[in-house]
């Protein structure tokens, strides 16, 4: 019962079926009982008058009594007809003090509808009738009037399901819409198509929206103006750093210098990557003109290649094929950078990086960047996309942010991220293959 007032509190179709189902067969027994009642009168008033016209016939034409009228096939149409005397021959076993008018008596083999009349000769005269035909008639009478009744609540319970189902379906829809937009789409939903009654609750979600849009508009300014005011005192750091690196000292000041320098050289590969979550999540215009991916890779090589010379990491792009997907220089630059920079920095000194594109049967393209690092167990796969998370037990100096970047620009141009094993059996190594649509969707 807890499971079934649950599914109804949990469902509007469920609930409106019910309590219709209800009402419908509430309807039908009243009719039934009211139809049955109304034809139990009328057959009651009918036997009663083929009862009275019996007892004045058998009155009037002086007819031999006791006597029986009717089919020996149909006991219940059969009348008959006796004096009401101690001695008289009664085929009924009647009671001889019976009152004169109508009686309904239960004998030992069936229930009898009974109308006692004195004759002009002053002898009582008994005309009986069993009520089973009278009975059947109200029941028949009953059953035709519920009969449509029950038929209709099949019908009725198929139409409500359908016309809810209508009602609904542009519910449904705008779940599915909202279900398939990303983090960062928060327009307003489109009252139009929906039902009056649902439009108040799409207009508070619509303000919510428009309160979360501004809150995260003014978070992501937050952390862009914080990376650019941190800017200018950290270059003024680093200069200062590289003068004092040109005067005479012990041993142990250049050492602590130059912790200090690869801090000042943290916090400013920190401040970029903070810039370029900002500008990941604040999204931009569509691009209008497809990117060739092998220019982006080159690009980033010449940048990154002075990190992979000082590791001694032998870093390229494998194979001659090229494509061109329709992503924004600047997303496209942002993801490869921050992936073959991960790889440079978790790949041990003597190891290689390598860099692939290849265009898919279905038209989509795959770009993968592979190492021979220590790879990420699977276990850690999902997690290392979260801000600031770092894979325990290594000692790689970083921030924790650049597969975070990668996947939030993945998500905003629709394209999918995967993390695998470079090498499968050894399991070593990560391979890191973004797929994306060459075309635009839709």
């Amino acid at each position: 019962m807890d499971g079934l007032q649950k599914r109804l509190n949990s469902s509007v179709r469920l609930k409106l079926s019910f309590w219709l189902s209800l009402a419908i067969l509430a309807m039908a027994v009243v009719a039934g009982v009211l139809s049955f009642m109304a034809a139990f009168g009328e057959a009651l008033r009918l036997q009663d008058n083929v009862l009275r016209q019996v007892a004045t016939l058998a009155d009037q034409q002086h007819l031999r009594v006791p006597l029986s009228v009717g089919a020996d096939e149909q006991d219940d149409l059969r009348l008959t007809v006796q004096y009401l005397a101690p001695n008289a021959r009664s085929p009924l076993s009647l009671p001889p003090t019976l009152a004169e008018g109508f009686h309904t008596i239960k004998l030992p083999d069936d229930t009898y509808r009974v109308l006692v009349r004195t004759l002009a000769s002053g002898e009582r005269l008994a005309v009986a009738q069993e009520t089973d035909l009278r009975d059947d008639i109200a029941r028949d009478s009953a059953l035709h009037a519920v009969a449509p009744i029950l038929v209709l609540v099949p019908v009725l319970l198929l139409l409500v399901a359908r016309l809810v189902g209508q009602m609904f379906r542009p519910i449904a829809a705008l779940a599915e819409e909202i279900n398939e937009r990303s983090e960062i789409d928060l327009h307003a939903i489109v009252e139009d198509p929906l039902p009056s009654e649902v439009r108040p609750f799409v207009a508070a979600i619509n303000r919510l929206l428009g309160r979360i849009r501004l809150s995260m508009q003014a978070q992501r300014r937050f952390v862009a103006d914080a990376a650019h005011e941190l800017r200018s005192p950290l270059t003024a750091l680093s200069l200062q750093a590289e003068r004092l690196a040109q005067a005479e000292m012990s041993d142990v000041a250049h050492e602590r210098l130059q912790d200090l320098r690869r801090g000042i050289e943290r916090g400013r590969v920190l401040l970029d990557q903070l810039l370029a979550v900002a500008r990941a999540k604040a999204g931009g215009e569509a691009p209008r003109t497809p990117q060739s991916v092998h220019a982006v890779f080159r690009r980033v090589l010449e940048d990154l290649l002075p990190l992979a010379q000082a590791r001694a990491i032998d870093v390229g792009v494998e194979g001659e094929e090229d494509a061109h997907v329709l992503v924004s220089d600047m997303d496209l630059t942002s993801i490869v950078r921050n992936l073959v920079d991960n790889a440079l920095r978790y790949t041990p000194p003597g190891g290689r990086v390598d860099l692939s594109v290849s265009t898919e049967m279905d038209g989509h393209v795959t770009l993968q960047v592979a190492d021979t690092g220590p790879g990420i167990a699977p276990a850690e796969r999902e997690r290392v996309f979260d801000p600031f998370y770092r894979v325990l037990g290594n000692d790689v100096v970083g921030s924790g942010l650049g597969l975070s970047i990668v996947r939030t620009i993945a998500e905003r141009i629709g394209a999918r991220v995967t993390l695998d094993w470079a090498d499968e059996r050894a399991k070593r190594g990560l391979r890191v293959r973004v797929l994306m649509a060459a075309q635009p969707p839709g």
